[in-house]
């Protein structure tokens, strides 16, 4: 088991370089309690993470679609820091919004949240007259065509 009061390579580093003491901070710990294996405090193990998590996003996005984290971001500002379809989604923390490509040509079309991109253009497989018939159905529903107006009745409280 590793010990559990072991100093953070970071807090050490840091405090080094101050010439303030070195402060004793809790180790970061699993879900089940025990100490990660690792020579890190909880707070840097969490900086530590995430530097690691937004490299390989933007890595990602270069191999991937061909942009920069700077473009990526040029993107999102462009469409005002939202979904470009729901424009509910913000794309800020764990859940970044999705690169959205033309899959015929390879074009990135814009940024998009993973329902939006996966259950709603996908569902539609991109095709232009899907959306025409979703218009069309809530502009004139069916169901009005063919017996008039109706309204749900109202449900009694139990």
């Amino acid at each position: 088991m590793p010990d559990v009061n072991r100093v953070c390579i970071d807090c050490k580093k840091a405090a080094e370089e101050s010439g303030a003491a070195i402060p004793k901070r809790k180790p970061a710990l699993n879900a089940d309690g025990t100490p990660v294996p690792g020579n890190r405090c909880i707070t840097h193990e969490r900086a530590r993470k995430k530097r690691r998590r937004t490299s390989a996003r933007e890595r990602n996005w270069s191999r991937t679609y061909g942009i920069s984290a700077e473009e990526y971001w040029l993107i999102y500002a462009e469409q005002g820091g939202t979904c470009a379809i729901c424009q509910r989604a913000k794309g800020i923390g764990k859940k970044p919004l999705c690169v959205d490509h033309d899959h015929e040509t390879g074009m990135v079309r814009g940024l998009l949240c993973n329902p939006c991109n996966a259950d709603v253009l996908g569902h539609a497989r991109d095709d232009i007259s899907f959306f025409e018939r979703a218009i069309d159905y809530l502009t004139s529903p069916p169901a009005v065509r063919a017996i008039g107006r109706r309204v749900i009745p109202e449900q009694p409280e139990e």
